[in-house]
């Protein structure tokens, strides 16, 4: 007896039930967030990667910067008890500890808080510049959680033709789900509003209503309800900053020496910025070491 139509379509559909089951992408395993205070999220396929030691500097050391650290800590400390916080844009000059002060609060408030009943220390999770359309996958595999996340993204910024950065506003804040309370996103950039000028200048140029067209992409920094600037740094400041490192790896070096080396170091380099005065005292360190 030959089946019914039905019983044939009802065959058919189980068939292409079956092949696209087989065809969907496995469910990410469920991360083990107790393993580390620090990821770094992977998109392919999603999951979360433990850092054993994080590249960070102890907060004590960024020298410089005191008001915009105090806005870091700040902040982070308010999401870390649960209160109300902003996203954070740190963008500005290269060298000047944007990306280290991100590291480094997350560390500063956990240990502050660490003795109070109850607390979780917030995590860490670093996602790459390449993967910020998958940012939808990483939240969902965090909404949920027990925990609270700092999104970290270095130097972020978009180029011509690149349209991931409509998928970043929509997570920040303009999605249908939101951005989970549970989750802040940090991201240091060279550029305020993240695109390049010539860019911003052309879709002002040939835009039908080109105050619209800019409107469009400036408003992605707008998202970031915390503006940090970070500028270039006096020569005083730069010194304090090569003072802080040499105190701190204890080296015994003569006052003029240092500061006459130092500056000798700035000008050769044509910058002046934190990441200067650590890379002399890192080769300072080596000469006395070598002479020991």
């Amino acid at each position: 007896m030959s089946a019914s139509p039905i019983e044939t379509l009802n065959a058919h559909l189980e068939r292409i039930a079956d092949l696209l089951e087989r065809l969907a992408p496995a469910l990410p395993d469920k991360p083990d967030l107790d393993a580390s205070d620090a990821f770094v999220f992977i998109a392919e396929p999603a999951s979360l990667q433990p850092v054993g030691r994080v590249n960070r500097v102890d907060i004590a050391l960024l020298k410089g910067i005191d008001r915009n650290r105090d806005m870091i800590v700040a902040n982070t400390e308010r999401f870390a008890r649960g209160l109300p916080a902003n996203n954070v844009l740190l963008w500005g000059a290269r060298g000047m500890g944007k990306s280290s002060l991100v590291k480094a609060s997350q560390a500063e408030v956990n240990r502050r808080l660490a003795d109070r009943s109850g607390f979780t220390p917030v995590k860490l999770i670093e996602i790459h510049r390449e993967d910020i359309e998958s940012l939808p996958a990483l939240m969902k595999m965090l909404r949920d959680s027990p925990h609270r996340f700092i999104l970290f993204c270095d130097d972020l910024s978009f180029d011509h033709g690149d349209t991931s950065y409509k998928s970043l506003k929509a997570v920040l804040e303009g999605g249908i789900e939101g951005r989970p309370d549970n989750v802040v996103f940090y991201a240091t950039s060279n550029r305020r509003h993240l695109l390049p000028r010539d860019m911003m200048e052309n879709e002002r140029a040939t835009a039908i209503n080109p105050g619209e067209a800019v409107e469009e992409k400036v408003s992605l920094s707008d998202r970031f309800g915390l503006w940090v600037g970070f500028h270039n740094c006096s020569q005083e400041e730069y010194l304090e900053m090569v003072r802080g490192y040499v105190a701190a790896l204890e080296l015994e070096v003569d006052a003029d020496v240092l500061r006459a080396e130092a500056l000798e170091w700035e000008r050769t380099r044509g910058a002046r910025s934190g990441r200067v005065a650590w890379q002399y005292v890192q080769d300072l360190a080596g000469r006395l070491r070598l002479g020991d």
